[in-house]
């Protein structure tokens, strides 16, 4: 990823960290062990950790060392213990904030049947304003490249936050897991993997497809939304909530992305730039089934423990991306940008 510019005294501390020599080296700067007093004291100063710039930004970047790592800096710095203690901050700091703003429903009994109805359940329930149908209906072509310009932050590394979890689940659970994420993939196939066909539906736009391009141009909400996948992800005793939350995912998907793939068409795209849709619109349709029975549902019948968990995370998905939404929707609404730059995203 390239490298993003800093958005406050936090970010820019860790981002001339990243800069300098990792520090077992002896020319390496003192930055890197000033880095987690500053994130502490940071932490405790914010009014709202989901949407703090400073604080999202710094945390998607501690994040980025563990996926492609970011362009000018040392792969050395992956497991500095420095780094690994002020993500942590950030990390509890986040996870206090999710739990606190999800309300669970009553837990259903820890068999595979009851743990899929209740996640249709609480994915059935009306969450707040719809993306989709704003899409499908109302989106200009300036908006419809805003929205990708949001999703991309995620969806060019589509699956790869849930493929953390594939090592730390067993039997039944982990197959299902690894039957949805080869899909994801593309089953082999380098051009059907659904990060490749995401960023041929962003060419078909005008917009650049490069992983990262636009980081410095979405708002903090936007980073949460792909730190909360990483935060389940790459900590192990929270892989009930990535299960949950990849479960509210897929069964969530297929419908929103048909009225996606309608909204592309209704303003003159074509079948290129509609292929990423129209592909989750058949293998989620699947996936779902999948994800509530075998994954989420075996998870829970092989640790009971871990039912909380699970609903924690699809609880979380479903908070998270509607504090993205009414983000979003509200600049629309008034006619301004939705990301930190107004600039014309349509080439």
């Amino acid at each position: 990823m390239k490298q993003p510019e800093p958005r406050g005294p936090v970010s820019s501390l860790l981002l001339a960290t990243l800069n300098g020599p990792e520090q077992s080296s002896p020319e390496a700067p003192s930055t890197a062990s000033d880095l987690a007093p500053a994130v502490r004291d940071a932490v405790a100063a914010t009014n709202d950790f989901a949407f703090d710039d400073d604080l999202q930004l710094t945390l998607f970047c501690l994040f980025e060392l563990h996926y492609s790592g970011i362009d000018g800096t040392s792969g050395d710095w992956e497991w500095n213990p420095d780094l690994i203690a002020a993500r942590r901050f950030l990390e509890q700091a986040y996870e206090a904030q999710l739990r606190s703003a999800t309300t669970l429903p009553e837990l259903p009994a820890p068999t595979s049947a009851d743990v899929a109805a209740g996640l249709f359940e609480l994915t059935g329930a009306d969450g707040g304003p719809s993306m989709a149908k704003y899409v499908a209906k109302q989106a200009t072509e300036e908006q419809i490249g805003e929205f990708l310009i949001q999703k991309s932050i995620y969806t060019l590394k589509e699956a790869d936050p849930h493929t953390w979890s594939i090592p730390r689940l067993t039997g039944r659970a982990k197959a299902a897991m690894v039957e949805i994420q080869a899909d994801e993939y593309g089953g082999g196939v380098p051009e059907r993997m659904h990060s490749a066909l995401f960023a041929q539906s962003m060419r078909g736009v005008g917009l650049d497809d490069g992983y990262g391009h636009y980081v410095d141009d979405v708002p903090a909400i936007t980073l949460a939304s792909s730190n909360l996948m990483s935060l389940f992800a790459l900590n192990r005793r929270l892989r009930g909530a990535i299960v949950g939350h990849l479960a509210a995912y897929e069964m969530t998907s297929s419908l929103a992305n048909r009225m996606y793939a309608r909204g592309f068409r209704r303003l003159g795209f074509n079948d290129a730039v509609a292929a990423y849709f129209d592909e989750h619109v058949e293998a989620d349709a699947v996936h779902e089934q999948i994800a509530g029975r075998d994954l989420a549902g075996g998870l829970v019948e092989a640790e009971p423990d871990l039912l909380s968990d699970v609903f924690f995370g699809a609880a979380a998905a479903a908070v998270v991306d509607t504090w993205m939404t009414e983000h979003i929707l509200d600049a629309w609404k008034v006619g301004s940008s939705s990301l930190r730059s107004s600039a014309s995203v349509i080439a």
